[in-house]
C-alpha cells in the first residue's frame, strides 16, 4: 500500500494486513474476507478512482449499505485523499437533493439517487469495473488534518448540517472509544446498526482498527436471525440505540440474556435511556462491559460511562472518553460555570471536527476551541456531566429556563408510556414561553386531570404545562431522537 502517514486508520488496518494477512475482516452472509484481501481490494478500488479521474479534495456520495463493496469504497476515498459524504438512500428525497446541492459530488455510488449532472455508479458495478489488473496509484499529498468525511447532522432541525471530519478526527474517535470499551484484535463483532449514521459507521472504525471481525447485518429487524447469528458467528460485542433495545425488550423478553457469557461489551447511543432500562441490562448481562456514550457527530464519543463500574451515576452521560478529551460547562459568554450550575456543555478533542462545510453553519458554533454542543446540563463535584435539555429547546418560562425531557420524565413516571413538552407563547402574555405537553394517545389510562393532579406534587408551578393534547404519534429521528420543532409547527 502506498504512503498511509495521513490516515492513522488506513495504517493500523495495513498493519494488520502485514501481521495477520488470513484474519477475518468482514463477514458478509456467505463473504468472508480476510485483512490480506480487503487490503488489496482497497488497494484495487482506489485504482479504478483514479482512473475515474478522482483528485484529492474531490467529493463523492456513497449510499451507505451493508456490502463489502461499500467498505472498500470508504477506505479507498480515503486512501486517495476524496472525500466521502456518507447518506442513507432511503432518507427522504429532500434531505438527498439538499445534500448533493450542496457538496457537488464529482461520483455518486448507490441506487437512486438525485441526478445532479454527476455519473451514479451501482456498487455491484464499480466492483466488477475494477476487478482487473490495477493501475499504479499515485501518492495523494494529503495529511492527517485534511478532510476525510463529511456527515450530515440527524438531529430535528430542518436543516441539517455537513459535519468536515479529518482523518485524524476519525482515527481519533475510534481509538478514544477502543479504549473505553475495549474492543480488541480477537473480538466478532455484529453491526447491524446503519452505517450512514456516526453511530454505526464509527464501530466499523473501531473494529477495523484493532484487527477484529467486522459481521455486516442488515438491521434488528428479524431477531430470530439476529440472535442465530451471535451465535454461529461467537460474536462477543454489537453496539444499539435505545429504541432497538425497546424493539428486543417487548419482542423477545430476556432471551438476549442467553448470550451473556459470550458478550464481552455493548455500546449503546445517540438518545437517552432511562435509569430503569440501565439496571434491566445490567442484571441481563452480570459480566458484559456496558458502556453509553454521549455526543454529536460534530464529537462523536465525547463521554461515556460504563452501567456496572458507575452505577451510582446511571443518570449521568459519563465523563471524557479518554485523557485526549475535555469537557465543561460555559455560560453565554464562554465563561466556565461552578459544578452544579447549569450552562452549555462544550467539548474539545482530537475527534471534535474544526467546521462544518458551509462558513454560515461555523457561526457561534464555537468558543475559541471548545465545540458548542447546544445541550444545556452541568458537571457534578465528581466530574459527572449531567444533560438537562438542548439549549435551543429550552423553554424561558418569565426567565427561568426549563428543561422539556425533565417535564417528560415527570410525566412518564406515573406510567405515562410517551410523551413530548414543547414551548409555546404563553396565551396570557405574562410569562413569554409556557410548556405544552403532547401525550401519546393510548399511552396511559389516566385522564389530563388526574395526570396533572399527580404532577402537581413533582414538578413547581413554572415547570407546570399549561396546555395538553393527545396525539397518534410522538415525531421521532430514526435514532429515537424527539423532533420538538414539528410539534411546533
Amino acid at each position: 500500500m502506498i504512503d498511509l502517514h495521513h490516515s492513522p486508520l488506513l495504517c493500523d488496518i495495513a498493519g494488520h494486513a502485514l501481521s495477520s494477512p488470513d484474519k477475518v475482516a468482514l463477514v458478509a452472509g456467505p463473504c468472508r474476507v480476510t485483512y490480506g484481501q480487503l487490503v488489496a481490494h482497497i488497494e484495487r478500488s482506489a485504482s479504478h478512482l483514479q482512473a475515474l479521474g478522482i483528485q484529492p479534495g474531490d467529493r463523492i456520495l456513497l449510499a451507505a449499505e451493508k456490502e463489502v463493496e461499500f467498505v472498500y469504497l470508504y477506505l479507498a476515498s480515503h486512501l486517495i485523499g476524496a472525500v466521502n459524504v456518507v447518506v442513507d438512500a432511503t432518507a427522504p428525497r429532500e434531505r438527498l437533493q439538499y445534500i448533493v446541492g450542496v457538496t457537488h459530488p464529482v461520483l455518486l455510488f448507490g441506487a437512486d439517487l438525485p441526478d445532479c449532472g454527476a455519473p451514479v455508479i451501482s456498487y455491484d458495478r464499480f466492483g466488477s469495473e475494477s476487478g482487473g489488473d490495477c493501475l499504479p496509484l499515485q501518492l495523494p499529498d494529503i495529511s492527517a488534518d485534511d478532510v476525510a468525511d463529511v456527515m450530515f447532522t440527524t438531529g430535528t432541525t430542518a436543516a441539517p448540517k455537513g459535519v468536515c471530519l479529518t482523518h485524524a478526527n476519525v482515527a481519533g474517535s475510534a481509538a478514544n472509544t477502543n479504549a473505553f470499551i475495549g474492543t480488541s484484535f480477537n473480538d466478532i463483532e455484529a453491526l447491524a446498526l446503519p452505517l450512514s449514521h456516526s453511530f454505526g459507521l464509527g464501530r466499523m472504525r473501531c473494529v477495523l482498527s484493532v484487527g477484529a471481525t467486522l459481521v455486516l447485518v442488515n438491521n434488528f429487524a428479524n431477531l430470530k436471525s439476529f440472535f442465530s447469528l451471535l451465535e454461529s458467528e461467537h460474536v462477543t460485542g454489537f453496539g444499539m440505540v435505545p429504541a432497538v433495545w425497546q424493539y428486543i425488550k417487548r419482542l423477545s423478553g430476556n432471551r438476549i440474556s442467553k448470550y451473556a457469557d459470550q458478550m464481552r461489551y455493548i455500546e449503546i447511543g445517540s438518545a437517552a435511556m432511562s435509569v430503569d432500562d440501565k439496571t434491566l441490562l445490567m442484571q441481563l448481562f452480570p459480566n458484559t462491559r456496558l458502556c453509553m456514550h454521549y455526543g454529536l457527530t460534530e464529537a462523536s464519543r465525547a463521554m461515556f460511562t460504563e452501567f456496572h463500574a458507575q452505577a451510582a451515576n446511571l443518570q449521568s452521560v459519563g465523563k471524557p472518553a479518554s485523557s485526549l478529551v475535555e469537557a465543561c460547562v460555559l455560560d453565554e459568554e464562554g465563561n466556565p460555570m461552578a459544578d452544579g450550575v447549569d450552562g452549555e456543555i462544550c467539548v474539545r478533542g482530537n475527534m471534535v471536527t474544526r467546521s462544518y462545510f458551509l462558513s454560515s453553519d461555523n457561526e457561534g458554533a464555537f468558543h475559541g476551541d471548545w465545540f458548542r454542543t447546544g445541550d444545556w446540563g452541568h458537571r457534578d463535584s465528581d466530574g459527572y456531566y449531567y444533560l438537562t435539555g438542548r439549549k435551543k429547546e429550552l423553554i424561558n418560562v418569565g426567565g427561568e429556563k426549563v428543561s422539556p425531557a425533565s417535564i417528560e420524565n415527570a410525566i412518564k413516571s406515573l406510567g405515562v408510556t410517551d410523551c413530548a413538552c414543547v414551548a409555546i407563547l404563553d396565551p396570557r402574555g405574562v410569562l413569554g414561553e409556557v410548556p405544552k405537553a403532547f401525550l401519546l394517545r393510548g399511552s396511559t389510562t389516566l385522564t389530563i386531570d388526574e395526570i396533572k393532579q399527580r404532577l402537581a406534587s413533582l414538578l413547581p408551578p413554572h415547570e407546570m404545562p399549561a396546555q395538553w393534547e393527545w396525539i397518534d404519534q410522538i415525531p421521532r429521528t430514526p435514532s429515537g431522537k424527539i423532533q420538538r420543532l414539528k410539534l411546533k409547527q
